[in-house]
């Protein structure tokens, strides 16, 4: 997981610059935990980039994900419902934005109940802003 910072704002979002965070998970080998141990997993799509405004609130949505991302929560194996790829490292249960603007996906911006509703699925996972208190 890696964290860039830029000045272009995104819309909704006018008044700070954008947060990027890049995900890169290489292929591998499925643990114990995935649908088929010891298979190979394929890792399609990746490095993907997600966005976030540079404001207080943005910045909480920055920080409880890298919990989340220490937990392996962001990610795991299985069928993407896009590619149709078996498998393959997917989303888990945390949504991201993955496009700057044109909403019209629901993977962009403007979007004025993102960050309430990422802090929602997070805290659904048990990340909350107690962890990062105890980091």
């Amino acid at each position: 997981m890696e964290v860039l910072r830029f000045q272009t704002s995104l819309p909704g979002h006018e008044d700070c610059g954008t947060i990027l965070t890049v995900y890169n998970i290489p292929r591998g080998i499925q643990d114990p935990e995935h649908p088929n141990p010891g298979k190979p997993f394929t890792a399609r799509g990746f490095p993907c980039q997600c966005y976030h405004p540079d404001n207080t609130q943005g910045h909480k949505v920055l920080e409880l994900p890298k919990v989340a991302w220490k937990r392996w929560l962001i990610f795991t194996v299985g069928t993407s419902s896009t590619m149709g790829d078996s498998d393959t490292a997917v989303w888990n249960e945390i949504y991201h934005k993955t496009e700057m603007d044109c909403n019209t996906t629901g993977h962009g911006y403007p979007d004025p109940n993102y960050l309430q509703n990422v802090l929602v699925e997070l805290a659904s996972q048990r990340v909350t802003e107690d962890c990062l208190k105890q980091q």
